[in-house]
């Protein structure tokens, strides 16, 4: 780990505001170091930018005292848990350099360990459906189990859940974000996020204070592809950043998975459309491991139980079994199950509020249902 003055001086050359990753590695190239960018003339500075605007920026910005943000860093790094990783730490990940705009500086807080691990990305909907969240959960705690870790955005929806199952293996899970450390974003997500950050790792490129910017989160996913050895969508609509993820992984020379879903889900298209442009249909984790050429014979952690699906089928009753096959696998609303079953839609209402209890079945919006694979 680096000493305060060291940190410092990278600190002052990551902050410079204006200046993006890709320029500041390009101010590396022709510089060699932080320190000697920062007292290069504007002259100098003028033809590595080719932006006179942004040179005198630069150049301002490098003459001026301290800015308080990076005091308020290292002050931040000083608390437990906390550490700021520059490209000279040994501990950097090597796989982020393979990136055009890697950052600089990362704000770590957790177990940069982690960082060294080989690991899947997990991402998908932000909206998921119930069968989505519980596939990414378990798809990421098996892995976990055998040693692999998993690595999400955050987000709401999959991402939650991806990072939910992570935490119950040996792999870890490690969360890269759109803000700054000392924020949570989603809200919602905040115990999830004191979890990680006690069992796991929580990473940002953003300085402390950054608020959750949209252009923040499709820049962060770019080291969510580039950490890991492949990339699972689990649900997501065409358009979703979960493809944008996907895209990037591929360009990186990653493996890209996709869970196929039913052909009149918007959530599974875009998994879809990653199928027809090549990514591996996925079923299980085992294809995943398989794929990867992973030893799944890793020794495992406080193994979940697999999936009660059996548990439940042995609690359906009379007219339970009946409405189950008539559900099919995609959601399925109260008046077209009544046609198909031939029950009344008060007596549907009432097997299905006991399937959902028995945990047979999921309740989703616009009064539909869809029953547990």
């Amino acid at each position: 780990m680096q000493d305060d003055a060291d940190a410092a001086i990278w600190l002052r050359f990551a902050l410079v505001p204006g200046i993006g990753p890709r320029r500041q590695l390009g101010l590396l190239q022709a510089f060699k170091t932080p320190q000697t960018a920062l007292a290069a003339s504007f002259y100098d500075i003028s033809n590595v930018l080719d932006n006179e605007k942004l040179a005198r920026s630069w150049c301002d910005a490098a003459q001026a005292a301290v800015h308080d943000s990076v005091t308020q860093a290292l002050a931040w790094a000083q608390e437990p848990g906390c550490r700021i990783l520059t490209m000279s730490d040994a501990d950097y990940p090597p796989a982020l350099l393979e990136l055009p705009d890697a950052p600089c500086v990362l704000f770590c807080l957790g177990d940069t360990d982690l960082l060294a691990r080989d690991a899947l990305a997990i991402v998908g909907s932000r909206n998921a459906t119930p069968q989505g969240l519980e596939n990414a959960e378990r798809f990421a705690e098996t892995l976990s189990q055998s040693g692999m870790g998993i690595v999400s955005g955050l987000a709401a929806g999959i991402d939650a859940a991806a990072h939910r199952g992570g935490l119950t293996g040996s792999g870890g899970t490690v969360a890269f974000v759109g803000t700054g450390l000392d924020r949570v974003y989603p809200a919602s997500n905040r115990a999830l996020a004191h979890q990680i950050a006690e069992q796991g790792l929580i990473v940002s490129e953003f300085a402390l204070g950054t608020a959750p910017k949209p252009e923040n989160f499709p820049r962060r996913n770019r080291l969510i592809a580039a950490l890991a050895k492949g990339c699972l969508v689990v649900e997501a609509t065409i358009g979703s950043g979960s493809l944008i993820t996907a895209r990037q992984a591929n360009d990186l020379g990653r493996e890209v998975f996709a869970i196929p879903g039913s052909i009149h889900s918007p959530q599974a298209k875009g998994c879809h459309q990653l199928i027809k442009q090549g990514a591996k249909l996925v079923e299980c984790a085992e294809d995943i491991q398989s794929e990867l050429c992973w030893d799944s014979s890793s020794p495992q952690r406080s193994p979940s139980p697999a999936p009660a699906t059996s548990q439940w089928q042995d609690e359906l009753q009379g007219e339970e079994r009946l409405v189950i096959p008539h559900m099919g696998f995609d959601a399925v609303t109260i008046d077209e199950l009544a046609v198909r079953s031939s029950l009344t839609a008060d007596r549907l209402c009432a097997i299905l509020l006991g399937l959902e209890l028995k945990g047979a079945v999921f309740a989703l919006p616009g009064n539909r249902y869809q029953r547990r694979v």
